[in-house]
């Protein structure tokens, strides 16, 4: 005749519905996590500027060139949201969203 011991059945179908429970929230974490951050493009006098923004705010308007000595827009929409990306992949790494002349040539920014 066989015994079954309900309360190690109980125990072990309680650490299954726990397991699964958070291996479902674990899944669904990881499938909702994005970034937060927006970027737009924008028009100027004499060229574009970037907006970034997160939640509907916004974060940072650049509508100059940064770093450089002359205060002008960027030439293209294009360099514009070159930038501004380089701005976002900064802070998702939690870095100042600082831009470098250094940056502007790997990016192959005209100023």
């Amino acid at each position: 005749m066989m015994t079954i011991n309900t309360k190690n059945q109980f125990f072990w179908i309680l650490i299954q519905k726990n397991l699964l429970f958070l291996l479902l929230a674990l899944l669904l974490t990881a499938c909702t996590t994005k970034t937060p951050f927006k970027i737009e493009s924008f028009k100027t006098t004499n060229g574009w500027g970037y907006t970034i923004i997160n939640r509907d705010k916004i974060l940072i308007k650049q509508s100059i060139i940064p770093v450089i000595t002359e205060t002008k827009s960027f030439t293209t929409q294009e360099d514009a949201l070159k930038v501004g990306n380089l701005v976002i992949e900064k802070l998702n790494k939690n870095l100042s969203p600082t831009v470098t002349k250094n940056d502007l040539i790997l990016l192959k920014i005209k100023f």
